[in-house]
C-alpha cells in the first residue's frame, strides 16, 4: 500500500486520489509479488524446458531468459498489467500536482530564507536522455514543467506510489541504508565534504546530512524542476543541503574536493560513455581516503538467467534504455577503468532499514558483506528488499 509522504513540500491529495493511489500500489504489489511467482513458475515448467528442447541447453543469459518467455501467457499477463499499472502510477498523481502547483510554488517561496541553496544553470544542455523520452513512462519526464516545481513533484508522490512503501515514509529508504551501513562499516572515516549526483527531489541525499551532520552535503541533477522543488523539500525538512544543476559526467568541482561521492538509482540512466565519464569525474574529485559508493541495480554476471531477465525487464518495456547495458557491465571493471585500484573495490548487499531495522544494517556491516548478491530479493521491490552497493576507496 503506498504511503502518504510525511514532509510539508507534498502535494496535497483528494480522499478520491488518495484511493486511487492505494489502489495502483496494490495492483503493483500483486503484478510484482504474486504474478512475478507465476512468471517464474511458468518459465521453470514450460519456457526453460521448451527452450532447452530447441536449442539444446538451458537459457544461461537474461537475454535467451526473456527469449524463452516471450509469447507464453504468463508474461504476457504479467508483462501487459505491469505496463499499465506503471502509466497509472503517474495518472494517479498529475491531476494533483497541477491543482496544487501556486501552493506549492508560495510554500517554496517562503522557505527560501531557510538553510540550503539552489543553483540553476540556464545554459547548461540538458541530455537528451533526461528529456527527450519519457523515462519510467512519466509524462514529460523530468523536465516536464520546465524549471517550476512540477516535474519534482510529479516524481515524488508517483514515487510513493510507484513503491508501495517499500521506500520509506519520505522515500529516503535507499539514502537511510546506505549511509548507516557505511557508517557501521567505517566508523572512523567522517567526511567532511559529500556529493550526490543524479540526486533528482534529493530524498536520498537528505539522509547523509542525517548519518554525517556536521558534512557539508551536495547534491546535482541535471534536470532543474526537480532540483527547485528537492531544494524546498530539503529547506522545509530543516535541512541544509547544496543543490546545483550539472552533469555528474562533467562536474564543475576542483579536483580532491570531496570525502564522498555517492549515487543511488543513477548509473542504469546513463549511456555507456556518459558512465564512464561519471566514474573518472568521481575518481577526479575525490581526495586521497575518499570514497564512491553507489546504491545500484545488481548485475548480471551474479544473477541467474530468470532474475537478471526479470530485472532486465525495464530495459525493454518500461522506456529504460540504458538499464540492461549498464547490468550487463562489471561494477569492478568500471572502478578499475576510472583508477580506482582492484584492491579498493567493494560490493555488498545491505538490508532494508525500514523493513528489517538498525541491527539488520549494522549486523550486515560487520558480516559477509557480499552474500546474497544474486538472491531474488536483491534490488526487486518486492517483499524482503534487499539493496545492493559497491564502491571504492581512492588511495
Amino acid at each position: 500500500m503506498t504511503v502518504e509522504l510525511e514532509h510539508p513540500m507534498k502535494a496535497d491529495a483528494t480522499p478520491d486520489e488518495i484511493a486511487r493511489g492505494r489502489f495502483t500500489s496494490g495492483m503493483r504489489s500483486l503484478i510484482l509479488n504474486d504474478l512475478a511467482a507465476d512468471m517464474r513458475s511458468a518459465y521453470d515448467r514450460r519456457a526453460a524446458p521448451a527452450f532447452k528442447k530447441k536449442h539444446g541447453h538451458e537459457p544461461e543469459t537474461s537475454r535467451e531468459a526473456h527469449q524463452a518467455l516471450r509469447g507464453d501467457m504468463a508474461f504476457n499477463i504479467y508483462s501487459a498489467m505491469r505496463v499499465q499499472a506503471q502509466k497509472m502510477v503517474w495518472t494517479s498523481v498529475i491531476d494533483g500536482v497541477e491543482r496544487e502547483s501556486e501552493r506549492l510554488a508560495a510554500e517554496a517561496e517562503k522557505a527560501m530564507d531557510a538553510p540550503g541553496s539552489v543553483s540553476l544553470d540556464p545554459n547548461l544542455e540538458v541530455p537528451k536522455n533526461v528529456h527527450a523520452i519519457d523515462v519510467h513512462l512519466m509524462p514529460g519526464s523530468y523536465t516536464r514543467g520546465s524549471d517550476s516545481l512540477e516535474a519534482g513533484a510529479v516524481y515524488d508522490r508517483g514515487l510513493a506510489v510507484f513503491s508501495m512503501g517499500l521506500m520509506g515514509a519520505n522515500l529516503d529508504d535507499i539514502g537511510l541504508s546506505m549511509s548507516q551501513y557505511v557508517k557501521q562499516r567505517f566508523p572512523d572515516f567522517v567526511p567532511e565534504r559529500i556529493l550526490d549526483t543524479g540526486c533528482t527531489i534529493g530524498h536520498n541525499t537528505l539522509p547523509w546530512k542525517q548519518a554525517y551532520p556536521d558534512a557539508e552535503v551536495i547534491g546535482i541533477d541535471a534536470a532543474p524542476g526537480p532540483l527547485a522543488y528537492g531544494s524546498a523539500r530539503a529547506k522545509m525538512q530543516g535541512q541544509d543541503i547544496a543543490f546545483h544543476q550539472m552533469c555528474a559526467d562533467d562536474l564543475a568541482f576542483e579536483d580532491e574536493s570531496f570525502d564522498v561521492v555517492w549515487s543511488s538509482m543513477f548509473l542504469h540512466e546513463l549511456s555507456k560513455k556518459q558512465r564512464a565519464k561519471a566514474f573518472n569525474e568521481a575518481y577526479r574529485v575525490l581526495k586521497s581516503g575518499g570514497l564512491m559508493i553507489h546504491m545500484e541495480l545488481p548485475p548480471n554476471e551474479q544473477m541467474g538467467a530468470f532474475d537478471g531477465f526479470y530485472l532486465d525487464w525495464d530495459s525493454y518495456y518500461n522506456n529504460e534504455p540504458y538499464y540492461k547495458g549498464y547490468r550487463d557491465e562489471v561494477p569492478g571493471e568500471l572502478c578499475a577503468r576510472a583508477g580506482f585500484e582492484e584492491d579498493a573495490f567493494f560490493e555488498f548487499v545491505v538490508p532494508s532499514i525500514g523493513i528489517y531495522g538498525e541491527q539488520a544494517v549494522a549486523d550486515a556491516a560487520r558480516g559477509d558483506r557480499s552474500e546474497g548478491v544474486g538472491q531474488e530479493t536483491t534490488g526487486r521491490l518486492a517483499e524482503g528488499v534487499m539493496w545492493y552497493g559497491f564502491g571504492a576507496f581512492k588511495k
